[in-house]
């Protein structure tokens, strides 16, 4: 049973495939010793080196897949570590003995709303992925006045500096002579800020905004904001369809870190037994006497 690096560095809950290849490309990956190669597989007992971390390659299939539903508030960032030491979304999560959790996608510290985490690599995988296609829908209050010529426009298309951008549904929620009007929009596409930037590129400024449903999954109204809900059982093996995915997690490679003490025992052992089966030796042991004594060594 062997699998890319990728994957089950993946699996473990390190980052995202694509940022663990760019790790893999600099080089910051070993594997067995050497410096690995994008497309790179390892197996049971395989040793990864990652960032100067030491670890061991198992294969697990004890943990079940789980998905948490996070309501996070204005202020907190999308990141496992702070350099500026600002709360992150992981710091109010319940702890898991295996693995870590994954936040699907990200949400900027001034958006608030539904944040799905996940403990299956595989799964965050499906569904972030552009093929998925999973629609997400915001709750948005804009400052400024909305024509219905604005409205045409975000919703047939408009040139961002990354590319054509444009709300797949938009929906006005309040009465639009009001300045401060609040809309419900859609789109399937994750790229970042787009919504905020799709409403900049008409001149407007985003006041509030709240992701409110990530692809069938629905922010549940009595959530409090900062506070988490775990989805049943039965409701993650149905996102798991949505996605061609099998309902439980096959058994799958993830990584286990290795104390570097622990590795060089390990290396010091393998070495002794790979010494005596080159010289055809057994380890040596004390034979007894005729007095049914243990015979010491001479010294």
């Amino acid at each position: 049973m062997a699998e890319r690096l990728q994957k089950i560095l993946a699996n473990t809950g390190l980052g995202s495939r694509r940022e663990i290849e760019s790790w893999i490309a600099a080089g910051e990956v070993r594997l067995n010793g050497k410096v690995a190669e994008l497309g790179a597989r390892a197996g049971i007992d395989d040793e990864l080196t990652v960032k100067g971390r030491f670890y061991k390659v198992v294969s697990d299939d004890r943990d079940t897949r789980r998905v948490l539903i996070y309501h996070k508030p204005v202020g907190e960032v999308t990141t496992r570590d702070d350099p500026e030491g600002r709360r992150t979304v992981f710091d109010r999560l319940p702890r898991l003995h295996h693995g870590r959790w994954i936040a699907v996608g990200r949400l900027d510290i001034n958006t608030l709303g539904l944040l799905l985490m996940t403990n299956d690599g595989e799964l965050a995988n499906a569904l972030m992925h552009p093929s998925s296609e999973l629609e997400r829908q915001y709750a948005v209050r804009v400052n400024g006045r909305v024509t219905p010529e604005i409205i045409e426009r975000l919703a047939s298309g408009v040139e961002l500096e990354d590319g054509p951008a444009k709300f797949d549904r938009i929906t006005r929620e309040s009465d639009s002579d009001k300045r401060n009007q609040w809309f419900r929009v859609s789109l399937s596409e994750g790229r970042n800020r787009m919504v905020r930037r799709l409403w900049e590129s008409q001149d407007l400024q985003v006041a509030r905004l709240i992701r409110t449903r990530f692809g069938p999954v629905h922010l549940p109204r009595n959530l409090a904001r900062g506070k988490v809900q775990e989805m049943s059982a039965d409701e993650v093996a149905a996102l798991a369809r949505t996605l061609g995915l099998p309902p439980r997690p096959k058994a799958k490679l993830r990584i286990v870190p290795v104390h570097p003490r622990h590795r060089r025992r390990a290396k010091q052992r393998q070495e002794s037994r790979g010494a005596r089966r080159h010289r055809g030796t057994k380890p040596s042991r004390a034979r007894p006497d005729s007095g049914g004594r243990r015979r010491r060594g001479a010294g």
